[in-house]
């Protein structure tokens, strides 16, 4: 379990997280660092603030809070958290994406990595899995909260919408899923590929709690964003947090253009990268 953290460090440790990513993508030329950064201070709050859990890693997770990547693209994101909160050695995230890696494109369970609970990167299916969860947790007894992230453009699939439906319907209010609403998907602006329209009063008429976080990308913010979710939990409605992020985040290159959803930086690339990205905890 973590200790309360300053403000300060959740921002170094997000810096760290953010070198990671691209020197990831960079060394086996394939990922998504896009979204992986975007979306690296709500991680990086979540598990090294916000969220009840243990390193040490049972799949079951009785007695603590569960998060499950729905948007599993962002893998290099996900890992670069995991490691560094210290459920596998940070070494190790030299290895993504290549053969015989546990840390795979896309988060597998059967490669049997410490803090993965279900394969994920099909898009449309998190909520759905984390809903399960969450009832587990309600039918156990447990008092732990279930987090999930989503994409924006990930809200295309039909499946999401039954899900949300199904979630105030049984009235399933131990989840806080968050949308990573940065109005870029891998064809272009979301307005364009499909309109989301006002996501909030969606989210609303489906019987949603909603919160909004304008600065997703305001580590103050999002640490606020989460801590006021939390007091909604047990209220009778399942949590949303539509967070106004940017696509890459923290590389000024990459800012708010779908094109950096899935390519990575060439050599020149990664060196203007790192040089505005503060070295915290070193590389791996």
């Amino acid at each position: 379990m973590h200790k309360q953290i300053k403000m300060s460090d959740l921002k170094g440790i997000a810096s760290q997280v953010r070198r990671d990513i691209v020197r990831m993508v960079h060394g086996v030329q394939s990922g998504h660092p896009g979204g992986s950064l975007g979306c690296a201070d709500y991680l990086t709050a979540l598990y090294f603030d916000i969220m009840k859990h243990d390193p040490k890693f049972d799949m079951n997770g009785v007695g603590e809070d569960l998060f499950f990547l729905s948007n599993g693209h962002i893998s290099p994101l996900f890992y670069s958290v995991l490691a560094r909160s210290g459920y596998f050695p940070v070494a190790e995230l030299s290895t993504f994406r290549k053969l015989d890696s546990r840390l795979q494109g896309h988060p597998t369970t059967h490669e049997h990595l410490p803090g993965v609970r279900v394969a994920s990167g099909s898009l449309g299916q998190g909520m759905s899995v984390a809903l399960g969860a969450a009832m587990a947790k309600k039918l156990n007894k447990d008092a732990g909260i279930i987090y999930s992230l989503h994409g924006d453009g990930e809200l295309n699939e039909g499946q999401n919408w039954e899900a949300i439906l199904f979630a105030a319907h049984k009235k399933v209010d131990n989840l806080i899923a968050a949308i990573d609403w940065n109005g870029q998907q891998i064809d272009g602006p979301t307005s364009m590929v499909m309109d989301l329209g006002d996501l909030a009063s969606k989210f609303e008429s489906f019987g949603w709690t909603v919160l909004t976080i304008e600065k997703g990308n305001d580590m103050d913010e999002i640490v606020a964003g989460l801590r006021q979710a939390k007091t909604f939990v047990g209220k009778g409605k399942p949590i949303v947090i539509l967070m106004k992020t940017e696509m890459g985040k923290g590389v000024d290159f990459m800012e708010g253009s779908h094109a950096w959803h899935g390519i990575a930086p060439n050599d020149e690339q990664l060196k203007t990268a790192l040089a505005q990205l503060p070295e915290t905890l070193g590389d791996y």
